[in-house]
């Protein structure tokens, strides 16, 4: 068996294991439902931290640096430290010993350590069989067009507890530390802008909670299913980027497909994020005209292409080439970080400045069962692709899991946190980054903009310190 079979098989019985909410031979950490956590803790510590909430977070590790011997890093250095939050806001970093004032709020860190909280950068929360019955992924003989024949019945079916579903969903990735979204949704024929809807409904619900972002995803085609108006319609209710599918294998017409995209979000000055599944020669041609048209249209910063499949088949030089023109458009890929006999050259995209971002997709659905909901498992995973497993590059590849911030730069110097940042972050009984990518440990306790999102904090008696 390969090296890449083999890591494929050990990610689908860690996904499998973790829809149950376990805690596997590894100590991989698969975190219950809110509502079962609620439970287990009724009665105990009610007091948190909620919005625009003043407190010291005491006895938080930070890391500080990297150790060194022969000119490589072969440990992380950290320091405990309290912080001061004020309305989402870190206002103070302060020495354990040092005073802090009276009558304020303090929780207890107990040491663990404080890393960015995390971005889910493709799912889709409008969609799930989680938090219902178990139903396995749909046989699929023809492709995607099977999936576009059963979602015809299948998303009538699901819409009534839509809502539910989805925020249970959100539940799940906040337990994972997930505290910023961008979830695809439906919009098509068959649900019109219901989907939309119900997806609103539930962000609303936890808009204290985390922070999302919202695609209008054509799943059935956008020329195919004549979708162009509802997308439309869709960007007055909250949509923030225009989506798109295979604009060659559905829309059968390749430039008219990505055109019809654009100009919608030309005309509401939206983002783009397109599933390009397409292989190969197909995929590349409809990766470089979007390029193209990118440029004409003013829309740099503005556009990712989800999955990019075709980019694992390009040659030495041409990959490069690609490379460097999709940094120079600000062109973001999304990945799954898939396995298969073609690799995503994510460490190549990387090393030329190319924005990678990384997110769960399916989770537990028609599409796909394997889905787990952890962002940070994902980094895992190309960590061990990628054959990132020194103490450098481990804590280099957290950057994937949290859109780009990490507490140490390339030097070791320590950037993360820092005064005036939001207090969005996540703690873990780690002793630091390159640990909790390699370990996956438990997510103890996860802060947006100063909130508990999820977890527990202790709340302690403050000590009697003055300015």
């Amino acid at each position: 068996m390969s090296r890449r079979k083999f890591i494929g098989n050990v990610c689908k019985i860690g996904s499998a294991s973790a829809v149950l909410g376990v805690t596997d031979t590894v100590g991989l950490f698969m975190p219950e439902t809110a509502s079962a956590d609620a439970e287990r803790k009724a009665g105990h510590n009610t007091k948190k931290p909620g919005k625009n909430s003043s407190y010291i977070l005491m006895n938080v590790r930070l890391e500080s640096g990297y150790k060194y011997k022969d000119g490589q890093v072969v440990a992380t250095e950290t320091v405990l430290r309290n912080l001061h939050i004020v309305k989402g806001i870190i206002t103070r970093i302060l020495d354990t010993k040092s005073p802090y004032g009276k009558g304020v709020d303090c929780y207890d860190a107990k040491g663990m350590l404080l890393l960015p909280s995390f971005r889910d950068m493709h799912i889709h929360l409008d969609k799930t069989f989680y938090g219902g019955p178990w139903r396995a992924a749909a046989t699929r003989k023809n492709g995607i067009f099977d999936m576009i024949t059963l979602e015809q019945t299948l998303l009538l079916e699901l819409l009534p507890t839509a809502q539910e579903r989805a925020e249970k969903l959100i539940e799940l990735i906040l337990g994972y530390g997930s505290t910023y979204v961008r979830s695809h949704c439906n919009i098509d024929p068959v649900v019109g802008l219901k989907n939309l809807e119900k997806l609103n409904l539930a962000l609303a619900n936890y808009s204290d909670k985390i922070s999302h972002e919202i695609v209008g995803f054509p799943q059935h085609g956008l020329l195919r299913s004549n979708s162009q108006g509802l997308i439309r319609e869709a960007m007055q209710l909250g949509v923030t980027h225009v989506g798109g599918l295979d604009p060659t294998l559905v829309d059968g017409d390749m430039e008219k497909s990505l055109q019809t995209m654009v100009q919608i979000a030309v005309d509401y000055k939206a983002g783009i994020d397109i599933h390009l599944h397409e292989g190969g020669e197909t995929g590349l041609k409809a990766i470089r005209r979007l390029a193209d048209l990118t440029e004409e249209a003013g829309l740099q910063g503005k556009v990712t292409i989800s999955h990019a499949f075709s980019l694992a088949s390009l040659g030495d030089g041409a990959d490069v080439e690609m490379a460097k023109r999709l940094a120079s458009l600000g062109i973001s890929i999304a990945s799954t970080v898939p396995i298969g006999k073609d690799v995503m050259p994510i460490p190549l995209l990387q090393k030329h400045k190319v924005n990678v971002m990384l997110g769960n997709d399916s989770i537990t659905d028609h599409w796909s069962p394997f889905g787990i909901g952890d962002t940070l498992q994902k980094a895992h995973l190309a960590s061990d692709l990628y054959g990132w497993s020194n103490e450098y590059n481990l804590s280099r590849s957290l950057s994937l899991a949290t859109g780009g911030i990490t507490p140490l730069d390339e030097a070791g110097k320590q950037i993360w946190p820092k005064v005036g940042d939001a207090a969005t972050a996540v703690l873990i009984p780690a002793s630091c980054s390159a640990e909790a990518v390699a370990r996956l440990p438990k997510r103890a306790a996860v802060l947006h903009k100063g909130t508990l999102s999820s977890g527990s904090l202790d709340s302690v008696k403050p000590k009697l310190h003055t300015n």
